[in-house]
């Protein structure tokens, strides 16, 4: 029998509220989504007491066609198409996936209530497979995507390093030509890196040319069973089943086939790829606070204390009252975000959204420390505990770094936000004086 939704535990248009932003296919896909992540991910709990998951986790959702959602969209029909995928779980073509699809997809996978075990089979797909797709040559695409887009090799991205993280124009890894000029000699180290210790390859930013930004290239470097490429995973506060990985590379031997679009272009191409990554982030970590607060407020409606329950005592309402507020505000952006990607070409809402996106992520930290910290405390003493009635806000409570620093440190979102913004009113506002003097010089008012 269905039950009465707790307020906040869904977004308000699974709530029953009307909404401009879903059609019948975003319905039906929720609906086949929360069905599948049920099946394959019942005991994520589990897996995230445990630290990690199973070895034929990946493999499942690669034979149900579920780890293609994780591409920005649109797809990459044509070579979904080539490779026989023609459709999703539920009957989905992939030729009508849009954003909105994606949205679901992410929300869904967070309903666990942990970033690990969804981390732990969406962010390599996610993340390291974009990068060849929109940048690498129809060669390199040849070379990869046939296995990497049907689950049967696995990618990271692998950005960060031990001294730049969100620094990207600081990184030191190294990828210098041999003398014959066949190879790249790749040395350094990255941290930090989900899913790296299960990768094949990684879609990894090296600097082949001089200092700063315009120095760094971007490569396919082989990982598992490659001389020279050491990984042992990174213990963290949460995400804990994602497979944090360090990697040291000394004398790597890569192909110059290898690399990624053009050398000298790599700072390009990691901004451009956050873009999908800050937003993902931003849509799984809003549906970890609603399950951190919606939890809560479960508890608060039974759990008695000073002889009435919790949910009659005003500040109990107030601290749920201020949470709900927050996370409603940012779902409701986070929607018009998304549906705003529906609508824009990819050159436009990397321009103009860029931006914006830095500060959807920035926010969500935010929600998620005032969602966690207020889902602990009412909680109580349960919600100190990992185990038990409380279990559930407990560990959200320890994702809350998770949330702010990996994809950009929140400080750094913040600013990369406003500078974004200030770069677009200065180019607006010199294309409109443009317009409004004329080729010739001359006011055409």
């Amino acid at each position: 029998m269905s039950k009465v939704p707790i307020p906040f535990s869904e977004p308000p248009w699974l709530m029953g509220h009307p909404s401009p932003y879903y059609n019948d296919s975003h319905k039906k896909w929720q609906k086949t989504c929360r069905a599948m992540v049920d099946e394959l991910m019942a005991d994520a709990g589990e897996w995230e007491r445990q630290g990690d998951v199973p070895e034929n986790l990946y493999s499942q959702f690669a034979a149900a066609n579920m780890l293609i959602p994780n591409l920005s969209a649109p797809l990459p029909v044509q070579w979904l198409h080539k490779l026989g995928i023609h459709t999703l779980p539920g009957g989905l073509p992939v030729d009508e996936f849009d954003y909105i699809h994606t949205l679901i997809y992410v929300d869904e996978i967070a309903r666990s209530g942990s970033l690990g075990p969804g981390g732990a089979i969406t962010t390599g797909m996610a993340f390291g497979v974009p990068p060849i797709l929109k940048f690498g040559s129809k060669s390199l695409q040849e070379r990869f995507l046939p296995d990497l887009l049907t689950g049967k090799k696995r990618i990271c991205i692998a950005i960060t390093e031990p001294s730049a993280g969100s620094d990207v124009g600081n990184i030191q890894t190294t990828a210098t030509r041999t003398k014959d000029g066949k190879h790249f000699i790749v040395n350094g180290t990255k941290k930090w890196i989900t899913n790296g210790l299960w990768s094949d390859y990684a879609s990894m930013a090296v600097r082949t040319g001089g200092p700063g930004p315009a120095g760094l290239s971007m490569l396919v470097v082989p990982l598992l069973h490659t001389k020279g490429v050491n990984m042992r995973r990174i213990k963290v506060q949460g995400q804990t089943a994602a497979g944090t990985t360090f990697i040291e590379l000394d004398d790597v031997l890569v192909p110059v086939e290898n690399l990624i679009g053009k050398e000298g272009m790599g700072m390009k191409y990691v901004m451009q790829n956050f873009n999908h990554e800050r937003l993902s982030i931003s849509i799984g970590v809003n549906r970890l606070s609603r399950v951190a607060i919606g939890a809560a407020f479960e508890y608060c409606l039974k759990r008695e204390a000073f002889g009435k329950p919790l949910m009659d005592q005003p500040v109990v309402r107030h601290r749920l009252a201020k949470c709900g507020a927050e996370l409603e505000s940012h779902w409701a952006w986070t929607e018009q975000f998304t549906y705003s990607l529906t609508k824009m070409s990819e050159e436009e809402a990397n321009r103009e959204l860029g931006g914006l996106t830095a500060l959807l992520k920035a926010q969500a930290g935010r929600v998620i420390e005032s969602c966690a910290s207020t889902a602990v405390l009412l909680f109580g003493g349960n919600g100190y505990s990992k185990s038990g009635q409380g279990e559930v806000a407990e560990r959200i409570y320890r994702e809350v770094p998770g949330a702010r620093i990996p994809g950009g440190s929140e400080d750094v979102m913040l600013d990369v936000a406003i500078r974004q913004l200030v770069k677009n009113f200065q180019r607006k506002t010199k294309e409109l004086e443009s317009a409004v003097e004329g080729p010739s010089g001359s006011s055409k008012l």
